[in-house]
């Protein structure tokens, strides 16, 4: 992979990562147009790889929220051990469907449209007065961010929802959602890191190349700086206007996606 592409990828990631439109089912999309093997071993892990500098950007803004007391990061551990459980139980699942544009299309849709129908339920939370953060509320958000390992879904999205239906109301429920992506994304970013560092069938070497290095460093400070302009602009819009935009958003790129590949048409339109 090209270090242009990997920038292309990186701005990808960095965009969508805290918006609910799927930032590893766009990466998959924009790897199939850029004419990158998504089936390729460092294809794979750069699309987790990379995560991490968009991460790195809700601890710069919110700095101050993780110096809070331990009760923080009790919540947290909660809201994140449903994930860590049926990822570690799914994963060899999981890997198999980053290869298919075609299960990130219809999840695009189906997420799409779910957002659509729930959107002006959640108005009355916006007045909600109980906007603590319990243990059974981050429960609930944790059980929701398990549907997000299915490519195309939307960790962002699916724990956004999760929220909603826990009380919270917008704004929170987005902080919420990308404070529980550092120990989430971190901790599958490392898994997949240890898993390819200690392989037996020959890629063991795959994180030592010299060009490999650079382009995950080079992603990572992209991914960084655009994901700090991305957590900003959305959460304005998103407690001024929901989640509707982002559903017909997926529902039409979905859509296209799907009458594409149903058509026979290739997505690899820059190979």
């Amino acid at each position: 992979m090209s270090s242009w592409k990997a920038f292309i990828l990186a701005i990808i990631e960095g965009l969508t990562e805290f918006l609910p439109v799927s930032s590893t089912g766009h990466l998959i999309i924009g790897s199939h147009l850029l004419g990158v093997d998504s089936s390729d071993a460092f294809v794979k892990l750069f699309i987790i790889a990379v995560q991490p500098g968009a991460i790195f950007a809700v601890l710069v803004l919110y700095w101050k929220r993780f110096l809070q007391d331990f009760s923080f990061y009790t919540i947290l551990l909660v809201a994140f051990l449903p994930a860590a459980f049926f990822g570690l139980l799914l994963g060899k699942h999981i890997d198999a469907l980053l290869e298919s544009p075609m299960t990130v299309a219809i999840s695009l849709v189906i997420g799409g449209i779910i957002f659509l129908f729930v959107d002006k339920g959640f108005t009355a939370n916006e007045t909600h007065e109980n906007q603590k953060i319990t243990p059974k509320k981050a429960l609930t958000i944790g059980l929701f961010q398990v549907l997000s390992m299915i490519p195309g879904t939307s960790r962002s999205g699916a724990t956004i929802l999760g929220g909603l239906f826990a009380k919270l109301n917008r704004k929170n429920s987005a902080e919420f959602s990308f404070f529980l992506a550092v120990p989430t994304i971190m901790a599958a970013t490392g898994y997949k890191l240890v898993k390819e560092l200690f392989k037996k069938d020959g890629n063991s070497d795959l994180l030592l190349h010299s060009e490999h290095i650079s382009i995950l460093v080079w992603g990572n400070v992209v991914a960084f700086v655009v994901g700090l302009l991305a957590i900003k602009g959305f959460i304005g819009y998103l407690t001024k206007h929901g989640l509707s935009l982002f559903g017909w958003y997926r529902i039409i790129v979905g859509s296209i996606i799907i009458v594409m590949l149903s058509l026979g048409y290739e997505l690899n339109v820059l190979d």
